[in-house]
């Protein structure tokens, strides 16, 4: 509903249109990971993110003539850090809750990996931006014809992205994200009556089937032909059998009994984090819900964790290095089957350049071998303080 509403009053048109101005093709992969990082933390949600800036960002990289796989592993990446770390996301709640931690001890702990990850997944779209992305071969034309089907059609104006600053407003006044999400569609109605001299019938289309544009240029069409309760219906659909299936693997401990003897070989620090990560992937995998897949390797691990006197934030934030990070990597997974739906790229083309996403889980095992920001309940007992005393 939020994505229909947007193309119609010209918010997100007016986003492609200015960023297709301002961002130039080698640093639209640092910059594009950065705003949809913002968004995700402001919102709390990736969902959200790649909705609204992560959709603008698409269309940008289609007049920057980026490769679309790229592009949207670039949104994935900075989305899902922004959800990771901000405390208004109900996956961090559910990894804090599941794992019985207070949940800004979970923030806190989280920052250890995700923070340096988010930095490394930076330096190598930097890297991509100059190397792959042909700055100086560049050729404006296709950009210059998406903003002139963009302003053939829409009324252009920043005041026409109020509905950004709504959603934003929401976030810094902690409303919960379906009122916010409702009130930024309503937003985005009253702005497409006023400004795109919409009907109460066309806004009413825009929520149930999304935007229909016929701009005479096939990417832009691409791009606005989008959004609707019933772009969804196979997504949600999806989502629902996956949390039945789900929920019964669960329930009859089927995960349990096939890495039980994962569970007891652990002997380390650094396998006890190896067998969490893979037990959420393969909960990802198997169960096909995030929120599953979180809380299944929490309760399995949390006895282990709590014997070798682990703080309970180490466990919380080990399951969502692993099973929130690759949740969207996943095409039967709730958030996977969204993230393609809404990016409009396959799961398995725009995995390889979720760079955060892969890196994060590495770094997680690597530094926790290395003893590096292992969290220990009582940190007296921390055999890195041992040695420094």
């Amino acid at each position: 509903m939020l994505i229909g509403t947007w193309v119609w009053s010209g918010t997100i048109p007016a986003m492609v249109y200015y960023g297709l101005d301002l961002i130039s093709p080698g640093a639209f992969l640092v910059v594009g990971t950065i705003l949809t990082a913002i968004v995700g933390l402001a919102t709390g949600s990736s969902w959200t993110a790649s909705g609204t800036v992560g959709v603008a960002l698409m269309g940008i990289a289609m007049g920057l003539g980026i490769n679309p796989a790229l592009a949207a592993g670039m949104v994935i990446s900075g989305a899902y850090t922004g959800d990771k770390l901000s405390p208004l996301s109900d996956s961090t709640n559910v990894a804090a809750a599941g794992a019985e931690t207070p949940l800004y001890d979970h923030v806190r702990a989280m920052m250890t990996t995700t923070i340096p990850s988010f930095c490394m997944a930076l330096v190598i779209y930097g890297i991509v931006g100059m190397k792959v992305v042909n700055v100086d071969g560049y050729d404006a034309t296709t950009a210059i014809e998406i903003q002139n089907a963009i302003a053939d059609n829409f009324y252009l104006s920043p005041w026409i992205m109020l509905p950004v600053v709504v959603v934003v407003i929401g976030a810094v006044k902690k409303i919960p994200a379906i009122p916010s999400l409702l009130l930024a569609a309503t937003c985005g109605c009253i702005i497409a009556m006023i400004a795109q001299g919409a009907s109460i019938a066309d806004c009413l289309g825009a929520l149930h089937y999304g935007y229909e544009a016929e701009t005479g240029n096939a990417i832009a069409d691409k791009l606005l032909n989008r959004g609707g309760l019933n772009s969804m219906m196979w997504t949600i659909s999806l989502i629902m059998f996956a949390l039945a299936f789900g929920g019964i693997l669960e329930k009859c401990g089927f995960v349990e009994v096939l890495l039980g003897g994962m569970v007891k070989r652990v002997k380390s620090v650094g396998g006890l984090v190896v067998s969490t990560i893979i037990t959420g992937i393969v909960c990802d995998v198997v169960l096909t819900d995030q929120y599953l897949a979180i809380l299944v390797p929490g309760r399995m691990f949390s006895r282990i964790y709590d014997e070798k006197g682990l703080s309970r934030s180490f466990l919380s934030r080990t399951t969502e290095d692993g099973a929130t990070l690759w949740s969207p990597m996943i095409p039967w997974n709730g958030c996977g089957a969204y993230q393609s739906a809404t990016l409009g790229v396959a799961n398995w083309d725009f995995a390889p350049y979720a760079f955060m996403n892969l890196i994060n889980p590495v770094y997680a095992i690597i530094i926790s071998y290395l003893g590096i920001g292992v969290k220990y309940a009582d940190e007296s007992k921390n055999p890195r303080n041992k040695k420094a005393a």
